[in-house]
């Protein structure tokens, strides 16, 4: 049985960048919608943007689905797109930022087949607008996890 293809909207928020942050994320497959958002005490407005897309890619649950991705994020869009993170992944990201994030991107990644759609964020974009909304009302709620894979209550970051 051949699946339908799977439209995913992401965005990310921060507000100190660094500082508390989410990401919203909407998933289309068919008449079928699931909306996704999280909040972290700690975090960068690039890393929301990446766990947006990772989010979204985890919560596919069939291997070698057809996903475009919609992200107003030139970070991820063209690190993909570009072939950049390939690169990075050569080279054992030696001084990248966001190494686990994009380790973990990777192993999601290679599962589908994902294509990227750069689209201009607080453009009026119905999804990308209500993918912000999400992210800020995340990274405003309460209960903020803790992005381990950048700041720690126990290693003498920012919190």
């Amino acid at each position: 049985m051949e699946r339908p293809p799977i439209s995913v909207y992401t965005d990310g928020a921060c507000s100190g960048n660094p500082g508390p942050g989410g990401f919203g994320v909407i998933l289309r497959c068919g008449t079928l919608e699931k909306t996704i958002s999280e909040g972290y005490a700690c975090t960068t407005n690039n890393r929301m943007e990446l766990l947006a897309v990772i989010t979204a890619l985890e919560a596919i649950r069939w291997q070698g689905a057809d996903v475009t991705i919609w992200s107003d994020s030139s970070y991820v869009v063209d690190a993909v797109e570009k072939g950049w993170v390939f690169s990075w992944e050569r080279k054992d990201f030696q001084k990248k930022a966001n190494e686990d994030l994009w380790r973990r991107f990777l192993a999601v990644y290679r599962k589908h087949h994902v294509r990227f759609v750069w689209i201009r964020g607080h453009n009026g974009h119905p999804e990308n607008e209500r993918c912000d909304r999400m992210a800020v009302a995340a990274g405003q709620g309460s209960g903020l996890k803790e992005d381990t894979g950048y700041c720690t209550s126990d290693s003498g970051s920012l919190l």
